[in-house]
């Protein structure tokens, strides 16, 4: 692989261990080092050098509730938890930043707005429908009405290449840019393994039959909270069945023409996803094997 997935890699040390200590938690909020990250809603805010932009603690209004992201050089780092919409997608100028971003940082950035957007999701408890509260430094809100504990859940999602004949094939959705294809993908269902979600989601989106499942890397995606896994599969034929509903077009692709379209050149003949996304790291990966 040429290069780790998008929004992994982060130096923070989360130090689980001392979320329910009070002491502790009191302590990182009153050191003088201690930094909050910088948000616009669940956008970051860059400096000069494309780095998150923070701010001393002490500095920060404190009337909005904080959760401890963790230490980064053992220095603690905050966020706040302010009330926002909550947001699915990102926006074509977040897009832009992305691609700028150093890849510890942006792991960062994914910790953070992926807990941000949780709180403000959950601000009512799904057992009762009673208001929550946050608790263990923000990462886990109580409900003040039947007591029970709500924690910050991730999302697995399936992302794979079916390979046959030396092709893969890639899919777009109409909401795609011009030219884009991408790896197709859908989330794991209850009672079901990464493999099963492979075979299943090929077929259905594309009525091609895998097998052979084997896992490549997994990276988080903060839009709003999932685990992308990926993985290749082979299949026995190259006959596509399109779902209308999910794909508007599909296409097998060579090695070669998926290297030229990484590459950028002029007469690849389709646009990659963006490096910080999974996709652009199978196939990668991909035309490494070959």
């Amino acid at each position: 692989m040429t290069s780790s997935p998008g929004f992994t890699g982060s130096p923070l040390d989360r130090v689980d261990h001392l979320r329910e200590n009070a002491e502790a938690i009191a302590a990182f909020a009153g050191d003088p080092e201690a930094r909050l990250l910088l948000l616009d809603g669940l956008d970051p805010l860059l400096d000069d050098s494309h780095r998150l932009r923070r701010t001393l603690l002490a500095d920060a209004p404190t009337e909005t509730p904080l959760a401890l992201l963790g230490l980064i050089d053992e220095k603690p780092l905050f966020v706040a938890l302010t009330a926002i919409e909550p947001g699915n997608r990102m926006s074509m100028a977040l897009r832009d930043l992305l691609g700028l971003i150093p890849a510890g940082e942006a792991a960062t950035y994914a910790a953070a707005r992926s807990l941000v957007d949780w709180h403000s999701r959950h601000r009512f408890c799904a057992q009762c429908g009673q208001p929550t509260e946050s608790e263990r430094a923000g990462w886990s809100r109580r409900c003040s009405g039947c007591g029970t504990q709500h924690f910050p859940r991730t999302d697995p999602v399936v992302i794979m290449l079916a390979e046959h004949d030396g092709r893969v094939l890639l899919g777009r959705q109409p909401i795609f840019p011009a030219g884009f294809f991408s790896a197709l993908a859908g989330f794991i269902e209850l009672g079901e393994s990464i493999e099963d979600a492979v075979i299943r989601e090929l077929y259905e989106e594309a009525g091609v039959r895998a097998h052979s499942v084997r896992y490549v890397a997994s990276q988080p995606w903060p839009f709003p909270s999932s685990l992308m896994i990926g993985a290749i599969a082979k299949v026995d034929g190259p006959e596509i069945n399109l779902d209308t509903n999910e794909l508007e077009a599909a296409i097998w692709v060579t090695r070669e023409e998926v290297r030229a379209a990484l590459a950028g050149e002029p007469g690849a003949p389709f646009a990659t996803p963006p490096s910080y996304a999974i996709a652009h790291t199978l196939l990668a990966h991909w035309v490494g094997e070959g």
